[in-house]
């Protein structure tokens, strides 16, 4: 847990860095503007949906306007489940930027060594991010409606399933720059952080998703932190 807090605090030193602010501005803006396009996608479909399934403006009178309210909440709790499949998409498609500058300030030599993944690449593992995650979300949604009334339970079951999630997309950010060229590739298979370390950092990330502000700075600051979780391990399995 110690390595976990460490990574995360060098991340948030490097935040007043001119590079790293770039990408921060660039991630939250992009972030934004796809979060209004999901919100009034999203208004427009519930609205269109209840009324296919009956509260029609002719219905009574006041159903379009019950209709539109419905349809405006169950918008609004849709982005609470969407914006981290937003963010993290985001995050991803800057994720060589946002790596290369950590290795550039901490890890020169490793950041002589790294490939730059194509466009292609990039925008590939975007929307694999974004798949994977909108699918388990979705797919532990009749579960966390049950948990509701548990009152913490809906929060942890999302917690945990994109800790898993977002854990392993972090890794996964650095672990392209540098696959087959790092030290721990030989003793840690294919993943270089272990599975608790990997969860660790995703569920930190996750939790300060759903924080209002912080959840602006989440995605790079994870992203961040895995960075130097990887380069640290690499740099011990070269030690020994």
């Amino acid at each position: 847990m110690s390595q976990i807090l460490s990574a995360f605090l060098l991340g948030l030193r490097q935040l007043g860095d001119s590079r790293v602010l770039a990408i921060l501005f660039k991630s939250i803006a992009a972030s934004l503007v796809l979060f209004v396009i999901v919100a009034v996608a999203g208004w427009y479909a519930f609205d269109w949906a209840i009324g296919a399934l009956g509260l029609s403006d002719t219905l009574f009178a006041g159903a379009g306007v019950v209709r539109e309210a419905l349809s405006l909440l169950l918008a609004l709790a849709g982005l609470w489940l969407t914006w981290r499949i937003v963010a993290m998409a985001v995050i991803q498609f800057y994720a060589d930027d946002v790596v290369e500058a950590v290795e550039a300030r901490f890890y020169p030599e490793a950041a002589g060594r790294a490939r730059t993944p194509p466009l292609a690449e990039q925008v590939r593992a975007s929307l694999k991010a974004a798949g994977r995650a909108l699918l388990a979300n979705l797919i532990a949604l009749p579960f966390a409606i049950a948990l509701l009334v548990t009152g913490v339970g809906t929060f942890a079951l999302f917690l945990v399933v994109n800790g898993v999630l977002i854990g392993r997309e972090l890794q996964d950010m650095v672990w392209q720059r540098h696959h087959g060229a790092m030290g721990v590739a030989a003793g840690g298979g294919a993943h270089p952080l272990g599975k608790m370390q990997r969860f660790l950092l995703g569920g930190i990330t996750a939790a300060m998703l759903a924080i209002p502000g912080v959840n602006f700075l989440a995605p790079l600051l994870g992203a961040a932190s895995a960075t130097h979780l990887i380069h640290r391990k690499d740099a011990t399995a070269n030690a020994r």
